[in-house]
């Protein structure tokens, strides 16, 4: 049974999981000709308002991740880097809901030696799983088709009064991005009951080993996701 370990941290306090998180990310997007994607910069490193969840196999080599970016008024999510130009809307609509608290869930990945795991999904889970901690009560993400059936499963909704009906032609012309939005982080009202139910599991029990099933068998999650101190 493959085993992987989750765990949660702070990008300022931890800078070098975020060099390792970025080296490994932007060589998945150069191995599938993506090469201008918005979030592969180093700002995000240094911010207070940026955590995240990476997964390690039995060596400790990270291959895969997650981060949220909470809106702080002064830097940009990086859904409004992406597409913001291209829709000024972008921008009213994540500062109408930043007074109650938001975020981005982004910047997910993972490995070729782990495809077709299952992965994704349970990154996005625990990604979600960790905001009570850091107080949001809403979260935007952004996503390619494929990975749309993933995101709506665990409760995100297009936001359509954005873009072309929800749409935008991002990273390139090869490919369209759409801006989602969690109606609520904190009740998970429209995600699947399953991904509810796993989500609150893990927020109420941030550190867990357990059983996870994916598309190839079992696999055994050693999860440490309470966000660590960075005050």
């Amino acid at each position: 049974m493959r085993k992987i370990r989750f765990r949660s941290f702070t990008a300022i306090t931890d800078p070098e999981t975020c060099e390792e998180y970025l080296k490994e990310h932007v060589q998945v997007l150069v191995d599938y000709g993506i090469t201008n994607i918005t979030t592969n910069n180093r700002e995000w490193m240094s911010l207070p308002t940026v955590h995240g969840v990476v997964a390690e196999d039995e060596e400790g080599v990270i291959v895969g991740g997650v981060r949220v970016h909470i809106a702080d008024g002064v830097h940009k999510l990086p859904v409004e880097s992406a597409v913001g130009y291209m829709d000024p809307n972008v921008e009213k609509v994540i500062n109408a809901y930043a007074e109650h608290g938001t975020g981005e869930l982004c910047g997910l990945w993972n490995a070729k030696s782990v495809a077709g795991i299952g992965l994704s999904i349970l990154l996005v889970r625990a990604g979600i799983a960790i905001v009570n901690q850091i107080n949001l009560s809403s979260l935007f993400t952004i996503c390619a088709d494929y990975t749309l059936p993933m995101v709506k499963k665990v409760g995100f909704i297009v936001e359509d009064t954005l873009g072309n009906a929800g749409e935008f032609i991002y990273p390139n012309e090869n490919y369209i991005a759409r801006v989602l939005r969690k109606m609520n982080a904190e009740t998970l009202e429209t995600a699947d009951e399953y991904d509810r139910d796993r989500i609150f599991d893990l927020r109420n029990n941030p550190t867990q080993k357990t059983i996870e099933l994916g598309p190839r068998g079992e696999i055994e999650v050693d999860y440490h996701l309470v966000i660590p101190d960075y005050e």
